[in-house]
Parts: structure tokens; sequence; C-alpha cells
């Protein structure tokens, strides 16, 4: 009897430290080695940093800055003044991603840097309104946007606090491009 009883204790004792230390060692080895398949979002998330602010301008002359939509999330696309099919399908897109937000859409922007000299046919605009036509021909502007292959295959999303976060590829599926933007604006208090 005397021999079992610090057999039994020894045993307890070796039971509630592998207990304690079970789920420290489990989350190192989930953390180390344990790379999750899939992610929830689907634009490919980016470094987020803060976008420069220079002085820019629409397209009818009016000065523009970037950090006059801060506090709302901006959908971006860099395309030509020419807008060829990729272009209007991206505008299409943003236009579309931001209605079916319903009562959110007003925490929603949507801007075209036009990245040359070229304005934009009078057509193209007028099936985009609310769209903000900036141009950023000779700004640097276009050059901090992320590609994989030319900046127009893209439509960029910055947070309401001015960082570029997310990057959609080209001919991207609205529907996992409308969940993402419902979950984002679901859990933001910014914005």
């Amino acid at each position: 009897m005397s021999n079992a009883a610090p057999k039994r204790r020894l045993i307890s004792l070796w039971l509630i430290i592998g207990l304690t230390v079970a789920p420290v060692a489990a989350s190192y080895l989930a953390y180390y080695f344990w790379q999750p398949g899939h992610t929830v979002n689907y634009g490919e998330l980016l470094e987020a940093g803060p976008l420069p602010d220079p002085k820019l301008a629409l397209a009818d002359g009016t000065p523009f800055r970037l950090s006059q939509l801060r506090g709302k999330w901006v959908l971006v696309t860099v395309d030509s003044g020419r807008c060829d099919a990729n272009c209007d399908g991206k505008l299409i897109y943003m236009r579309q991603l931001r209605l079916t937000q319903g009562k959110d859409r007003e925490r929603v922007e949507r801007v075209w840097l036009i990245s040359d000299e070229v304005a934009p046919r009078a057509e193209v605009v007028a099936q985009y309104p609310g769209t903000w036509l900036v141009r950023a021909a000779g700004a640097g502007l276009p050059g901090l946007f992320p590609a994989q292959g030319p900046v127009s295959d893209h439509i960029y999303l910055i947070d309401p606090l001015g960082n570029l976060m997310m990057r959609y590829p080209r001919d991207p599926d609205p529907r996992r491009m409308i969940k993402d933007l419902t979950r984002l604006l679901k859990a933001s208090q910014v914005g």
C-alpha cells in the first residue's frame, strides 16, 4: 500500500504536466509546421502600406488627392483612357460590386487612375457615374501598385486608412469579390 501511493502521485503529477504542456506544444507545431491550404479571402492580400498622396487632378482638371477618400473603402483600377474591353470589364465589376453592398455602398468609392494622357470617351464615362476619373500619368502613382504582369490586369482595394491592401486577378470571380468586400465591411469599425 505504501509503495502504490507514491506511484499514483507520480502518475498524477506527470498527467498534470502533460495536460499543461500539450496545448503549448500543439500551438508551436501548428504555427511553425502546419501551413493552411486555403484562406477565406479571394483577393490576394498585399503587404499593407500607405499610398503616397501626390497632387493629382480629375479628368476635368479639378485638383484631387487620394486622401480625400480616407474613411472609405476604395476600389482602384489603373488603365489607359482608351479603355479596352478589359478596362471596361473592371469598371463594370467595380460598379456592380459597390451596388451589391446595399446600405453599405456609401462606404465604397471607385477610382479609375488614368495612366496616360488619353481622355476617356464620353460614352464610357456615362456608364460609370460616381467613379472618380483621376489623371495619374506622370505622378508615379501607377508604379506603386504591385502587379503580376501589367498593372492594368488588376483591381486593387485600399482600406479606409489609405493602405493598399488587396489585389484581384484579371477576369475575377465577381461572387467571390462580393464575399470579400461584404466581410470587410461587416468587420470594419473604420469606414
